[in-house]
Parts: C-alpha cells; structure tokens; sequence
C-alpha cells in the first residue's frame, strides 16, 4: 500500500532571497537587431520580466493559491509524485487525471479544475461533476527529484494507473496535451481495461508516425491550420532534438541563472501558444513567473529534460499489445488551430474509437491554459454519455 501524505508548498525565505540576488546580479547577454524576436528572446522584454521578478512578483501569494487546493506526495517504484486531488460535487463524479506537459507544470490545469469538480459553481450542470486528480509528472516541480534514468511517459503510464487504484479508482478518464497526450494515448492504449476515455489537445497517437497521413485527407479548414503550423513545428522539431541530446549540459545553464531558465522556457510559451507575438495575452507576468518560479525552487529543470529524454520524443508511442484501434477506448480530440501538430481526422478515426473531434476557434498548444473554458466544455460533452458505462 503506497503511503499518501497531505503536501503543502512552503518555500524557505532564504531561497527566495537567494533568488532576488541572482536576478540582481545577472549578467546581460550582448543583443543586436533583434525586436522582432527574430533570434530568439527580446532583451527589452526579458529584462522587464526579470525586473518584475526581482522586485514586484509576489510569490507567497502565488504559494497560497496553490495551497488553497488539495495536494498529496506519495512514492511509486521509488519515484516521489505530488499531486492535486478535488473531490467532486455532484450526484456521482466520474475520476479524471488531467497531464501536463514542458514546459508545463501541474498549475497549468489550475483554471479547469474547479469547474470540473464543481460545475454547479461554475455555470454547470453537477451531472457533470469529476474527482480531479492532476499530477506533476516524474521529475517536473514536486515530482521530485528523480531517482534514476528511464522514466517517461510508458512507465508513467503504469505508475498513474495504480495511483487511481489506490486513491479509490479502477477506471478513470484520462486528458493531456504535449507530453501529457503522450501519457494519455498510452494510458488508453496499454490499460483499456482501467480507462473510460482518452481526451487529447494535441493528436498523438500510438504505433502512427507523426507524419502519416495523406494532406488530401484534410478539409479545407484542417489545411489551412496544417499550412500555419510548419515554423512552429520545425522549430519545436530542434527543441526535443536539443533537451532529448543534451539535458545535463543545458542544465549546469539553466539551473545556475534563473534569467537563463526563463528565457528558455519564455520563448516556448511565446511560440507555441495563439498569442500572435504577445505572450501576455495568454500569460500574464504572475502566471509566467509562477510557473518558472516552480521550476527554479525545486530545482527541477533536468529532471524535466530526462523525462523527455526518456520518453523518447518524438518518436511514435510505441505498441504494448496488439489491440485495433490503438486506442479502443472512447476518444476525444480538441483541435487547437495553433498547435505544433495536426493530422486529418481520418487518420484519427483509423487508429482510434474516435466519439468527438472539435475544430477550435482558438487556442494552441498549452490548451488547457489558453482555453480553459472551451476545454472544459469539450471535456463534460465527451464524458456526457460514458458515464454509464
């Protein structure tokens, strides 16, 4: 029996002070034309961050709203997971595990957990009510700090299913986009016995490469989307190629200079979100700094690069049984028009019980974070009809 011990953050004052005087004393990197982000982070932008960091971000005020939720530790295959776990409030909740990404951390889903565990409070019908768990994943944030090599998103996988056992679930719901689409399309592939459904933000699927498909397969509007994409999925392309090769030397960087490591993971919510060249608009300082001072106090930006490293991206999930579809569960794809990746819906059907596809008006690859609202919808309309099941 895994030993489960209520968690709360409490970071030492030492450590923040700690990081006041790094951010005072960094040392600015040279920058020539380079307004336009063309090169990567703007300086301008970036000292202004690193400004508000040092001097006006309030981290014990972004502390007590992640306290003001329910967090646990526990310890599986000696490998530490923290995680958030609300109870429902409704007539018969149904279990989901929402799955982050990276440069995500568990507070990236803060926005879709009350409105999925208490949907009366929030405009919904309590028919629709969820047990909520949303972990950190192995080695990111709380998770932490790894133990050994070798632990991504298959092991994971494994290891979510018996925590659900433990807290009370045999079969449960499983949402993620990034790394988190990865975990959950294993999860619906490898244990369909333990899953009601599979909802993904990002197309992933296991055994397909991630350029199958026929570009005849897509409708005009899934064209146009698949046309946007291609910087953004080059690049994101060269970011896995980079952490997947090289993690610990990126690390000695990133975990010496907190301006290094926020400038690394910026440029990524920047790129990779619907925020047309404003990251602020979909992140605003608070919530930049939150999640970058996540990483920074637990001193876990390596151990979220050997997760990635072990999970192989990008290659496909690999196959763990000989099932058709892959995934033979229930299936829902929130399709986000600024994401890093598209496949035809056909594709999708193929290898999948596919039951709901939605096209998006907006939103890119941090879904839940951009989308809060629109996700959470797609999410009750997709578990709607299981619910008996």
């Amino acid at each position: 029996m895994m030993k489960i011990e209520p968690f709360r953050i409490d970071v030492p004052q030492s450590e923040i002070d700690a990081l006041r005087t790094r951010l005072a004393n960094t040392r600015w990197a040279p920058e020539l034309d380079n307004e336009d982000w063309s090169y990567g982070v703007n300086g301008t932008y970036l000292r202004e961050l690193m400004t508000y960091w040092q001097d006006g971000f309030d981290w014990r005020a972004q502390e007590a709203r992640i306290n003001s939720f329910p967090q646990f530790r526990t310890e599986i295959d000696s490998v530490p997971i923290h995680f958030i776990h609300v109870r429902g409030k409704g007539p018969n909740p149904v279990p989901i595990v929402l799955n982050h990404g990276w440069p995500w951390t568990f507070w990236d889903l803060k926005d879709v957990i009350m409105p999925l565990a208490d949907p009366a409070a929030h405009g919904g019908d309590p028919q629709d009510a969820f047990d909520v768990v949303v972990p950190s994943l192995p080695g990111f944030a709380f998770s932490g700090p790894l133990p050994r090599n070798g632990v991504g998103y298959v092991e994971t996988a494994d290891m979510w299913v018996r925590l659900m056992r433990e807290l009370g679930y045999e079969r449960f719901v499983t949402q993620g986009g990034d790394a988190g689409a990865f975990l959950s399309a294993r999860l619906g592939h490898a244990h369909p016995d333990s899953i009601i459904g599979v909802h993904l933000s990002f197309p992933v699927l296991p055994g397909v490469p991630n350029d199958a498909g026929d570009p005849a397969d897509f409708t005009s509007e899934e064209r146009a989307m698949v046309e946007g994409e291609k910087d953004r999925g080059q690049a994101a392309f060269i970011h896995l190629l980079v952490n997947a090769s090289d993690p610990q030397t990126l690390a000695w960087a990133m975990h010496d200079s907190p301006a290094g490591q926020a400038a690394w993971m910026l440029l990524r919510r920047r790129a990779w979100s619907d925020c047309h060249g404003d990251v602020e608009t979909k992140f605003d300082k608070d919530t930049l700094l939150t999640h970058f001072s996540l990483y920074w106090f637990t001193n876990s930006f390596v151990g979220s690069e050997l997760f990635c490293r072990a999970s192989g991206f990008p290659q496909p999930i690999p196959l763990a049984n000989d099932i058709k579809p892959e995934i033979s569960v229930p299936t829902a794809v929130a399709v986000m028009p600024k994401d890093m990746m598209h496949r035809p819906r056909s594709i999708v059907a193929a290898h999948s019980d596919l039951r709901q596809w939605t096209l998006f008006p907006s939103g890119g690859h941090f879904a839940p974070a951009e989308e809060p609202k629109l996700i959470t919808e797609d999410i009750r309309s997709f578990v709607r009809p299981l619910r008996q099941r």
